[in-house]
């Protein structure tokens, strides 16, 4: 089903696409880029949190149409496809790949089974390619335009009983650097961002912490705190704009420093670092 506002006059002249757009880090994406100025197509399988995003955003002034549908369907990606060719005159500016989901396979490989890697694949690599390929020929076109998809900081380390997530993970950053070289003659950049540790409703800090003392969370984020949606909407935001216009081909961590620590917690009773976990 769609739900859809119209167009007012005043409506603005550039569009993006945010996949998964309607709540968690997607919905802080629609949020931020609406009030760079850009009217938001934002679509999402769940659609109250859908039609409450596009809501807030007109309710700030900013212009939204909000796509409800399982965008790693391709009847989805083909009404998204419809729905920017009726709104548009020569296709979006801005494309954020935000979908991704690390819980349809077991907790390790060996008991996983060929329908959990295949559902794993659609939901972080093939809508990637599905919903670029629909965008990118009028990016051409004009010349010009941005896409930034959404990794994770288990694409650059090993974690145990996600092993085909991070595989394909990695191939979303693997696809931002090869097409970033591609489509750069075009006009046209690829980057991605690399969440981590971020509260929202799919990984809340509760489950995050799992009953521990929240002042842990110094120990295992060098900034001391867990992300948050609007951490990385602002990072997004910046790839998507002029102020990004020759930054292509990366995947930037917003990770409060996880990456970067690699294995060092810092301590828990005093001052310091230490490769030992628990916080000595």
């Amino acid at each position: 089903m769609e739900q859809r506002s119209a167009a007012s006059p005043g409506s603005p002249d550039r569009t993006a696409v945010v996949t998964g757009g309607g709540g968690g880090i997607g919905g802080a994406v629609s949020r931020r880029l609406a009030r760079d100025g850009l009217r938001v197509i934002l679509v999402d399988v769940d659609a109250e949190g859908a039609a409450g995003t596009a809501e807030r955003i007109r309710g700030e002034g900013g212009s939204a149409l909000a796509l409800v549908g399982d965008i790693t369907r391709d009847e989805t990606v083909e009404q998204l496809g419809a729905l920017i060719d009726g709104e548009t005159a020569d296709g979006i500016e801005v494309l954020v790949n935000n979908v991704g989901d690390f819980r349809p396979a077991r907790a390790v490989f060996h008991k996983s089974s060929p329908d959990q890697w295949e559902a794993l694949h659609r939901i972080n690599l093939h809508h990637v390619f599905a919903v670029s390929h629909l965008v990118i020929p009028a990016m051409i076109a004009r010349g010009d335009g941005a896409i930034v998809n959404v990794s994770t900081v288990e694409a650059f380390r090993g974690i145990p009983g996600n092993a085909v997530y991070s595989a394909y993970k990695a191939g979303v950053s693997a696809f931002t650097k090869s097409l970033a070289v591609e489509l750069g003659p075009s006009g046209i950049r690829v980057n991605a961002i690399a969440p981590d540790l971020t509260d929202t409703a799919q990984t809340p800090a509760d489950a995050m912490l799992e009953g521990r003392d929240p002042a842990l969370v110094r120990s295992w984020v060098p900034l001391g705190r867990f992300g948050s949606p609007d951490d990385h909407a602002e990072v997004v935001s910046f790839l998507a704009s002029d102020a990004a216009r020759f930054v292509t081909g990366h995947t930037i961590p917003v990770d409060g420093g996880t990456l970067a620590a690699s294995g060092w917690y810092g301590r828990t009773a005093t001052r310091g670092w230490t490769n030992r976990p628990d916080g000595a």
